[in-house]
């Protein structure tokens, strides 16, 4: 009957785990008879298709058939499009581009603010098909304004549609359209679609400048389907440097908005295999219902003022989807708990059924728990990246197998945690064991108020942890009533922290998995008397076998494929000042594709100013000294440089030779740029610039640019050395070089200038 029990916890367990993940998503609907006035997923697909057959990255070919196809298809719904050209700067990342926005707009009956639907159609550069991030967005837009206009129904607020260009090298577009559009001003909340990853569940993230209670109690009033979000991530993420083209509404035209974003199957992001094959539909279905359901919601509501001054604490919970209450809550919930718990330790003490003694030795097997499952899971990702060096190929962190090792890693700890506390299965009453992990909790939940409230949601497992304790207090249950009840107890816990064991490690990379191992500690030491057992850990021996057999499986899936590709990469560096020349390539790990150039001698390690920035600042890892190929470099005419007094005024035009990606300006000395323009356009409002060295910019080359001009004044005291670094991704069909094509089973190397030639040179001022 006992183990009857444990059998019957571990069912209870599984299906919350799988209940929590199931209301995070919609599933798949086989029905193709959908109503005219209903998204259909088979329309969306078909845009999808057309728009992500080749990489479109802003400046290629491909670009500006995705534009023209997308303008198309609203022109077909009715609407009037306007394209919107202008170049813009990112101050943040020093990056620029002419830009070419999508705009429409559906008037709605009234003249308050409008709502804005906001996604953008470049790829990432240079291989990725972009059939997620962010053509789900794209086609969600497409297809849902078009069942939106199929009801016949005016909207009280307008509607503008925004699809940006160059989201991808900086959010380019959306500076663009927020420094000079004058549609901005109207703007009252946008719905941003945008993607990390080619599956899994869509989660909600707001952006505000204030607080976030009224945004909540608007999107809950919205009535979504699979509401997927918790206020832990709002208030991390508030914490970082965000960057989706929504943060440059609200940091530079203070505008409130909803980022709707899916991260699953990270290994996907920004590659070749960013593909529509590859983008999971049960997740583009998510994205429809947010879409549907905010759409109905916002453009028939007040937008004038969604700031509030209170923030929510929020998290998905069983059966009412959101639960949410005040930050205010927070230490007062805390303050309950501990008097809650330090008052139930006086009733178990004085009714004898808590020792002193055995409580405080309780303590030994959770902190102990704490330090080798969190140390043992840090520790043995990195051995395994030691045994697999090709993961650190794959720049994000998130391997082909990494769900595997999610898996592996959960049973692992779990067995850890059997072994330890299979040291207490002879103690008589295992309640003593509940007292550690609750006090912990608290230590935690303590922490939480002060520093990052948005996590107070880390209070309900202490609430039904403390009626598990309660319960053993008093009342005399058997035990196998007992650990069933305590399991049932515990589906909130279950519910809320199932699907963040698996979410942290997806979304920042298998070098996170310790805190999921943290996790997993902390539930199991609240969940304590569903697992304990007094002669037999059974479990223990299954948790090992379940181990190793997903550690096996991760293993002999640890390659690649045609279906999960090897990324690569070669690069092409020439210097035109010294008339040098070298290879240059990111991998750790060569293979027939980058060994065809780094054979024989080769050396260890980078080139001075040779890579261009990227997004996890990545150096060569090999170069090898080559032949001289004397690539066409660009033309350089100082149109204007001169000394007034201290000051010195200079002004370039840069005309290309040769189609180039990008211009990457470097100086070597410290530099105050005064009046910066690029293209007759400020740079950081036309403050003064200084750097002490390095990049001051990075311009993207779009298919409308000819030329660049740059002007800026600087002071005569400085010297002036720069850099230009012209970089062009044709290394593969330049004529002057012989590299044989990458294989099925390999990609481009996303994140970094790859397949390019390098021209670097100093400027002669």
């Amino acid at each position: 009957m006992k183990r009857f029990s444990t059998i019957v916890s571990i069912i209870i367990i599984l299906g919350v785990i799988y209940w929590s993940f199931s209301d995070l998503k919609p599933s798949l609907n086989t029905d193709k008879n959908v109503s005219k006035t209903a998204f259909s997923i088979e329309n969306a697909l078909f845009h999808l298709k057309n728009i992500s057959k080749e990489a479109h990255y802003t400046g290629a070919k491909e670009h500006k058939k995705v534009q023209n196809y997308i303008v198309k298809e609203l022109k077909k719904l009715g609407l009037e499009v306007e394209i919107q050209t202008q170049t813009a700067i990112n101050k943040k990342w020093l990056a620029a581009t002419t830009a070419e926005n999508i705009i429409a707009k559906i008037k709605g009956t009234t003249t308050g603010k409008a709502l804005m639907l906001l996604t953008h159609y470049d790829s990432n550069p240079h291989s990725s098909l972009g059939a997620s991030d962010a053509g789900s967005g794209v086609v969600t837009i497409l297809e849902g304004i078009r069942a939106f206009l199929a009801k016949n129904q005016t909207p009280k607020n307008d509607i503008i549609i925004l699809i940006t260009d160059a989201e991808e090298l900086g959010l380019l577009g959306a500076q663009a359209f927020v420094d000079t559009h004058t549609l901005t001003k109207d703007v009252g909340l946008i719905l941003n679609f945008e993607a990390r990853g080619s599956g899994g569940p869509s989660y909600v993230l707001m952006e505000t400048n204030g607080k976030n209670s009224k945004l909540l109690s608007e999107f809950i009033a919205a009535k979504p389907n699979f509401p997927a979000a918790n206020s832990l991530m709002y208030s991390i993420y508030k914490k970082l440097p965000n960057d989706t083209d929504l943060t440059v509404f609200r940091e530079d035209a203070n505008i409130n908005g909803f980022n709707f974003a899916f991260i699953g199957d990270h290994f996907d992001y920004h590659t070749a295999q960013d593909s529509y094959e590859s983008l999971d539909r049960e997740t583009l279905l998510h994205q429809a219902d947010y879409f549907t359901t905010t759409l109905k919601h916002f453009s028939n509501c007040n937008l004038e003022n969604l700031n509030s001054d209170e923030d929510f604490v929020y998290v998905n919970f069983p059966f009412i989807k959101l639960l949410s209450y005040p930050f205010s809550w927070v230490t007062p919930m805390l303050i309950t708990c501990v008097i809650v718990f330090l008052l139930l330790l006086f009733f178990g003490i004085s009714l004898n059924k808590i020792a002193v003694k055995n409580t405080l030795r309780g303590f030994i097997p959770f902190l102990v728990a704490l330090i080798l499952c969190g140390g043992i899971s840090f520790s043995l990702w990195k051995l395994l990246l030691v045994i697999h060096p090709q993961y650190n190929d794959i720049l994000h962190g998130f391997t082909y197998n990494g769900y595997t090792y999610i898996t592996a890693f959960v049973f692992l700890n779990l067995w850890i945690l059997f072994t330890i506390y299979k040291r207490t299965s002879k103690v008589e009453k295992p309640i003593n064991l509940l007292i550690a992990p609750i006090f912990f909790w608290l230590i935690i939940n303590f922490i939480i108020s002060i520093y990052l409230k948005g996590a107070g949601f880390f209070i309900i497992p202490v609430i039904s942890a403390l009626l598990i304790l309660a319960i053993s207090i008093f009342m005399d249950l058997e035990e196998k009533t007992k650990r069933i009840l305590c399991t049932i107890l515990s589906i909130p816990t279950i519910y809320i922290f199932a699907p963040l064991v698996k979410m942290f490690p997806v979304g920042l990379g298998l070098k996170i998995l310790f805190v999921s191992a943290l996790f997993i500690v902390l539930v199991f030491g609240l969940m304590i008397l569903s697992f304990h057992q007094k002669k037999s850990f059974w479990t223990q021996k299954w948790s090992a076998i379940l181990a190793i057999i997903f550690f096996g499986i991760a293993t002999y899936n640890s390659g690649f494929s045609i279906e999960n590709k090897k990324p690569n990469s070669i690069v092409y560096i020439e210097n035109s000042d010294d008339k040098t020349a070298y290879f240059g390539t990111y991998n750790s790990t060569l293979d027939s594709y980058t060994e065809q150039v780094f054979n024989g001698n080769f050396t260890k390690g980078s080139i001075q100013n040779a890579e261009t920035k990227s997004k996890y600042n990545t150096r060569f890892t090999y170069h090898k000294k080559t032949a001289f190929k004397n690539i066409v470099s660009s033309e350089i005419i100082t149109e204007i440089d001169t000394i007034i007094g201290k000051k010195r005024f200079i002004e370039l035009t840069i005309i290309p030779n040769r189609k180039l990606n990008k211009l990457e300006f470097i100086t070597k000395n410290k530099l105050t740029l005064k009046q910066f323009k690029v293209n007759d356009v400020l740079v950081n409002n036309g403050k003064n610039y200084t750097l002490k060295s390095g990049t001051f910019l990075v311009y993207h080359l779009a298919n409308s640019d000819k030329e660049l001009t740059l002007s800026f004044t600087m002071n005569t005291d400085e010297k002036l050395e720069i850099i230009l670094n012209e970089i062009s991704c044709d290394l593969l069909s330049n004529k002057n070089f012989n590299i044989k094509p990458r294989t099925e089973a390999m990609m481009p190397m996303p994140f970094v200038t790859n397949d390019a030639i390098i021209i670097s040179k100093k400027l002669s001022l």
